[in-house]
Formats: C-alpha cells, structure tokens, sequence
C-alpha cells in the first residue's frame, strides 16, 4: 500500500493531508523518515510523531461497501476546506471509507464509499464502463437538435467528445431528463449541457453499476 493512502486511514485525513505529513517528517518507517511515493507492508513499522501506527489491524479489517444519499451543498473529500464533507454525515463507523469516484459540490444522489481498493478500481475505471444514471433539470427546454447533438454526434468538450444517452422523464415538460452514461470525466454533464446553452439546476445520481439508490433519504446511509 502507498504510505499515502496508509496514512490517511490510519489518521482518519485526506491524502494531500498525508503527503504533507510525510513532507513535514513526521511520519517515519523502520525509524527512517518516510518518502513520498513509498510502499509499506505489514513488516514495515510507522510511526507518526514516534507513535506507532498498526498495519496489520488496519488491513484486516472486514470489506465494506456503503451507499449514501449525498445531499446538494456537502463536498466529497475529507478536507472541505471550511466547507461541510460527506464525513460530516457519516457515522464513526464509516469514517475510514473512501468514495468510489465523485459527486461535485452542487450534486446530490447516489455515492458508494468502501474500503474495497479492488471494487473502487472495478466501478472507476473506464475499461469497465459501468453504467451511472442520472436525473437532471434545466434551465430551459431542451430542443430536440440540441439532445440529438448530445446522443449522436457529441459535443465537444476541452478534454474530448461527450456523448450522453437521454431518455425523456413522465410530466418533464422538456426540462427534467434521465441521462445514461458509462464514463466519469470532471463535471462532463454539466459542461455537456452548458457548451450548448443550458444551465443544469438539479443533478442526483440514481445509479453506479449494480447499486441503485432506491428509497434511501437525503443524508441517509446505508451498508450494501
């Protein structure tokens, strides 16, 4: 495991906070001040401020898998920078979870967290193009040239073409639409709609895979 990652489940932090910590020289392995980039195992012996951090208990934990119902406002990283985090709404329990991939700021729905490595690797990587399902309202009609240029063409975007499947919703009133995708580029629904004039209002995931939100309440979560 890279001392990183080590780091910040064994201190309940971010990353960046745990690459800070090694650039500060407080974490030390096998007595020796710790590197950036450096794999540890559970012969290796780190400290943080001399204090002894225990591998072994860490990785032998029991793989969890939890689904939240990420509510708009809350941002999914441990540092939130004076901002409120999906920590904020987890139980003790949960606190050493990781999120499978991301949910902005403004964005609500569906957002797994595990301390599964291979699971998150499984949902999150583009060669296995799972399927995520969101609900979206406008700003504005959609005009039919406008969603068949999403569907068929594309649009394109800084880093590459956007293609969204677009399935019209009961009583949407051309506002309010299901969208169907397989790929996970930074705020790509979003940029998608505004490189066409439209502003997304409501984004809520409803699906990542075989996960689906189902009746689970905003802020709610629950272990799969």
């Amino acid at each position: 495991m890279r001392i990183n990652k080590f780091i910040a489940l064994a201190t309940n932090t971010s990353r960046r906070k745990a690459d800070g910590l090694i650039a500060d020289g407080q974490i030390t392995v096998n007595g020796v001040a710790a590197q950036a980039g450096q794999v540890v195992s559970e012969i290796d012996r780190v400290a943080f401020n001399g204090q002894p951090l225990d591998f072994t208990a860490l990785t032998s934990q029991p793989q969890l898998v939890v689904m939240l119902n990420k509510p708009a406002g809350y941002i999914v990283s441990r540092d939130g920078q004076g901002g409120k985090t999906i920590y904020d709404l987890l139980p003790s329990e949960y606190q050493n979870l990781q999120p499978v991939g991301r949910l902005d700021k403004n964005s609500s729905g569906l957002l797994l967290l595990t301390n599964d490595g291979q699971l998150a690797y499984d949902l999150t990587h583009p060669s296995q193009h799972k399927t995520k399902v969101y609900r979206v309202t406008l700003n504005k009609p959609l005009a039919a040239a406008d969603r068949q240029t999403i569907e068929v063409s594309g649009v394109q975007l800084e880093d590459g073409i956007s293609k969204l499947q677009i399935d019209e919703l009961p009583n949407g009133h051309d506002l309010s639409w299901q969208i169907v995708m397989s790929e996970g580029r930074k705020r790509q629904i979003r940029r998608t709609f505004q490189f066409l004039g439209y502003k997304v209002f409501l984004l809520h995931r409803i699906k990542f895979g075989d996960y689906e939100l189902g009746k689970l309440t905003n802020g709610q979560t629950i272990r799969c």
